[in-house]
C-alpha cells in the first residue's frame, strides 16, 4: 500500500495512526528547520513508523533524528525489538532505486509492513509521477 502526503516546513502534521505500522519514505527537496524536523520526526516514531529512508536535501540528518526519537521515546534505555525503528539514507542514489529499496528491500526484523508512507516535503503535487514510479518498481 502507498499513501502520499506533500508537506512543507512548518506544516501542521495530521493523525496516521491508522496506518501503524508502516515504513516510511521522506523526499526531502528543501531545507527544513531544526525544530519542525525535530516535530517530524518524533511524530513519525509516535505514529508507528518503523522503517525510516530519507532521501534528497541533507538527508542523513533525517537518519540521525529519527533515531535520537526513538530513542528518547523509550528514555535512551532498551527499545523493544517491535518498536525499534530502522533507518537509512539514500544521498547519492536515483529516486527510481531508492523507490525500488523502499518497496522491496526495505523490511523490519521483527514486523511486517505492508504500507509504505512518503512523505514528500518541499514539492507537491507529485503524488502521480511517485504512484507511478512505485506501482513499475
Amino acid at each position: 500500500m502507498f499513501t502520499y502526503l506533500p508537506l512543507s516546513d512548518g506544516d501542521d502534521l495530521k493523525c496516521i495512526d491508522e496506518l501503524r505500522p508502516f515504513k516510511c519514505l521522506i523526499l526531502v527537496t528543501e531545507k527544513v528547520t531544526g525544530p519542525w524536523q525535530r516535530l517530524v520526526s518524533e511524530w513519525l516514531v509516535a505514529s508507528g513508523c518503523l522503517y525510516m529512508m530519507a532521501w534528497g536535501v541533507n538527508c542523513s540528518s533525517w537518519d540521525d533524528i529519527v533515531d535520537i526519537a526513538n530513542l528518547e521515546n523509550f528514555d535512551f534505555g532498551d527499545i523493544p525489538d517491535d518498536k525499534s525503528v530502522v533507518t537509512t539514507w539514500h544521498s547519492d542514489e536515483p529516486l527510481e532505486d531508492v523507490i525500488r529499496f523502499a518497496k522491496f528491500s526495505a523490511h523490519h526484523p521483527t514486523v511486517d509492513l505492508e504500507e509504505l508512507v512518503v512523505l514528500d516535503i518541499g514539492k507537491s503535487g507529485r503524488q502521480e509521477i511517485l504512484q507511478k514510479l512505485f506501482d513499475n518498481a
